[in-house]
């Protein structure tokens, strides 16, 4: 899903940080991740710009899964841009590192919004930490 032109950005007001957009679904409105998700059905203005204001921006800095050839690997967001003012946008995930300096990691740069091989990390994928 992209960008329409119909959607309208949503920065929260303490900072104006854009945490999503909100866009019309017939008579109503649905809030819309940085991803290009959804995060409402469609609701009254007022509920969808409510769940843009509380979303935290703190998933950002949470473990992902990148299925990458069949097998799940664990990745860090380092930058994503959503697809504005006809620029592609992109989304780039380095290997995760576990904190450590000293160890290789590789850059991995996706389309945006990224495809469904990368999701984000389950309690199932905490047991096996390795991946």
């Amino acid at each position: 899903m992209t960008i329409a032109d119909d959607w309208i950005p949503h920065r929260r007001a303490s900072d104006r940080e854009l945490v999503g957009w909100i866009r019309p679904v017939g008579d109503d409105w649905q809030a819309m991740s940085l991803f290009a998700q959804p995060m409402t059905d469609a609701v009254d203005w007022d509920v969808a710009e409510d769940t843009l204001e509380n979303a935290s921006l703190a998933w950002m800095a949470e473990p992902w899964i990148l299925v990458r050839n069949g097998q799940p690997i664990r990745v860090r967001l380092t930058e994503f841009r959503p697809d504005i003012d006809g620029s592609p946008g992109r989304v780039v995930v380095k290997t995760d590192d576990f904190g450590a300096i000293d160890v290789p990691y590789e850059l991995i740069e996706l389309p945006w919004p990224p495809p469904a091989e990368l999701r984000p990390l389950t309690e199932a994928d905490r047991a096996a930490p390795w991946r």
